[in-house]
């Protein structure tokens, strides 16, 4: 049994966050049902790449999920999904604030149809100050924190992530967190809760490190960060063939181990030499070979250093293919797909 089993979220989310949330939630054994708008649903749908008509995007993150097409500015579909709020855990939205309120879902009435009910609201700003009502995404998330002003080398701008952050860390990753508190307190016979998770506010959480050696009084700039090219022992070099080798040699005796395997010896004791002579003499080393030529030897020293993989090398890779991370995963529901089903499922 998973740890999740029996519990039922409604999932009222569209793109990314929420469906990550919930996916979470399914990978724990949630019966997770998507409440999609008839006609066009959640618009991941309809992103392409597409496959067998349906977007493989949204596959990804719907799996395991069942879809109920109700129009909730309508009296019936209103009072249908409160219907399911009685049957349900948790529900999951993500509108701007104060939308569910004017559907006449707000949480006074989600609360009262179902006094154990979680429901959490996932936006980019939160649901109170200047910015709730403010449009974004995540890139404007990040900036808002300060992590994308981090991002980049020390001379060039500011370089946009390739993963979203703030829509998977700060708003799916956190949302999934907290509802599982809620229901913990549920289970101990508390009443459900209402959660605010701003993904602008997830991101700034995670600087925590960053703000906490500012206020101590190091500096904290672009590309001059302990984690962030001030040093040489963790840093990305570039190799012969033009491809990319990481090195993440904080300790001393990887540092060591890693000095040794390259032979340069000579540079142990400038592990956190503040220079740039010391990141240059590394580059210059990791100049001379191929990255497969360097993993031939590296990957024999305990030093902290693994190839940059390019994505179609991922899924090869020893450890990825031993943990079945990208194992083949199922499509997402079509539209509307278990609408008898539910609704039959709680008399309607």
């Amino acid at each position: 049994m998973s740890g999740l089993d029996g519990i039922r979220v409604l999932d009222l989310t569209r793109l990314l966050p929420g469906a990550y949330c919930t996916l979470l939630l399914a990978d724990m054994g949630a019966e997770v049902v998507k409440v999609e708008e008839p006609g066009s649903g959640d618009y991941m749908r309809w992103t392409p790449p597409l496959v067998d008509g349906q977007s493989a995007l949204f596959d990804a993150l719907n799996r395991d999920k069942k879809s109920v097409a109700l129009d909730l500015k309508t009296p019936a579909g209103r009072d249908t999904l409160l219907r399911l709020v009685e049957t349900a855990d948790v529900l999951v939205e993500g509108n701007r604030p104060g939308v569910m309120e004017r559907l006449g879902l707000g949480w006074n009435v989600l609360h009262e149809r179902n006094p154990r009910l979680v429901m959490c609201s996932i936006t980019g700003y939160g649901q109170d100050g200047p910015f709730a009502s403010r449009a974004g995404h995540d890139l404007n998330y990040m900036a808002i924190a300060g992590a994308l002003g981090l991002n980049g080398p020390r001379d060039g701008p500011p370089v946009p992530l390739s993963v979203q952050v703030a829509d998977v860390g700060g708003g799916g990753v956190q949302g999934a967190v907290a509802i599982l508190g809620a229901l913990v307190g549920v289970q101990r016979g508390g009443e459900g809760r209402h959660v605010d998770i701003s993904m602008t506010d997830g991101a700034v959480s995670w600087l925590a490190l960053v703000f906490a050696a500012r206020a101590a009084g190091e500096r904290v700039a672009r590309g001059d960060q302990r984690l962030g090219g001030r040093f040489a022992c963790y840093r990305v070099y570039e190799c012969k063939d033009g491809r990319f080798y990481s090195v993440g040699a904080l300790e001393p005796k990887f540092w060591a181990a890693l000095c040794d395997a390259i032979g340069r010896p000579d540079l142990v004791e400038r592990q956190y030499a503040e220079d740039m002579e010391t990141q240059r003499e590394v580059e210059r080393t990791f100049a001379t070979r191929t990255r497969d030529e360097w993993e031939g030897v590296l990957s024999r020293v305990d030093a902290c250093c693994e190839p940059v993989l390019e994505l179609d090398e991922v899924a090869s890779h020893p450890q990825i293919a031993a943990r079945g991370v990208l194992a083949r995963t199922g499509r997402g529901p079509r539209l509307g797909e278990h609408t008898e089903e539910i609704l039959k499922g709680v008399g309607l």
